[in-house]
């Protein structure tokens, strides 16, 4: 009798055990993209982003840290932190190891600020290298600084995409300059063949089933003369104004200052325009004071706190946890 009694005791705990484990199967989000950012983007929905100039700590353990972030993407400084090639990968690897994210996502997306200036279209293919090598980390994306001219713009563009992607090729930029035998490593970031990298690899939302978003910083005075033919350079997903630097390269001194200097205003008006005009994403900064407004304006990118984020997705009804 005990015997019986055990066995039937047995099968309803291995019942409930499976049931549990089939409800939490069940209740894991399923990604439609590898690229978090991408695919909210794509659903109308904004990003919020975290990072410093400062410098991302680097290497495996922060990646472990950072695989649960509440951002949409992760902007891993190396324009005015150390170029450390080692760290970034390492902190990749991290993030795979202490994912997949709230959303199902293997990781959080992660772009990298490249110490590239885009001041000519010499100086980007010069210094070319610097991007395949970021990509190699399995990297999300890239942004350009000081990006310009549409020369330096589309050095930008062609040195990260792979010659098979034809997606605006001859409609003002030519074919991609990337190399292949960074793929490999990169797709096991990804989780995927590398077979799968080399299609998956390319810039959204000029390819629809890329996964690589890049970004420019209009951040000076010489960025601001060009902003609108700057922005017509097919391949770029998002662009800012960089107040920061903008405000130098004006003459402009002292933060209250700026934020109400009638140049600073008319050069984010400017940006954005240029933005709207090309069907690219718009970039600036949110707090929890203005989050609302800026989204209501159409702001879609932005750095923002925990605080922020929760309250511009809570605005917008996103249903994509975090």
């Amino acid at each position: 009798m005990k015997t019986l009694k055990t066995t039937v005791l047995s099968l309803m705990a291995c019942c409930v055990l499976v049931c549990g484990v089939a409800t939490l199967v069940g209740q894991t989000p399923k990604p439609k993209r590898i690229n978090r950012a991408i695919e909210l983007l794509a659903q109308g929905q904004p990003i919020y982003y975290t990072g410093s100039h400062s410098g991302t700590e680097g290497g495996f353990e922060q990646g472990k840290k950072d695989a649960q972030i509440y951002a949409d993407y992760i902007s891993y400084d190396m324009e005015h932190a150390p170029f450390d090639v080692k760290g970034l990968a390492d902190y990749m690897r991290g993030l795979v190891a202490g994912g997949p994210t709230r959303s199902g996502h293997r990781t959080p997306a992660v772009i990298v600020n490249v110490p590239v200036n885009g001041t000519d279209e010499a100086v980007v293919r010069a210094n070319a290298w610097m991007f395949q090598q970021v990509l190699a980390t399995g990297v999300h994306g890239i942004m350009l600084t000081h990006a310009d001219t549409p020369g330096a713009i589309r050095a930008f563009v062609e040195s990260v995409r792979l010659p098979i992607h034809k997606q605006g090729v001859d409609q003002g930029i030519s074919e991609g300059r990337r190399g292949v035998h960074g793929g490999p490593t990169a797709a096991q970031i990804w989780g995927i063949s590398a077979e799968e990298y080399l299609d998956k690899a390319d810039v959204w939302p000029l390819n629809p089933n890329g996964e690589l978003l890049l970004g420019v910083k209009l951040e000076d005075k010489y960025a601001l003369a060009n902003a609108e033919q700057n922005l017509m350079i097919p391949g770029i997903g998002f662009a800012e104004w960089g107040p920061g630097d903008m405000a130098l390269s004006l003459g402009i001194r002292g933060p209250n200052v700026a934020e109400k200097d009638p140049r600073m205003l008319a050069a984010r008006a400017k940006v954005f325009a240029a933005c709207k005009a090309n069907k690219i994403f718009f970039l600036n900064s949110m707090n929890p004071n203005n989050v609302v407004d800026m989204l209501k304006e159409g702001v879609m990118v932005g750095p923002a706190s925990q605080e922020a984020a929760e309250i511009g997705r809570k605005f917008t009804k996103r249903q994509m946890p975090w």
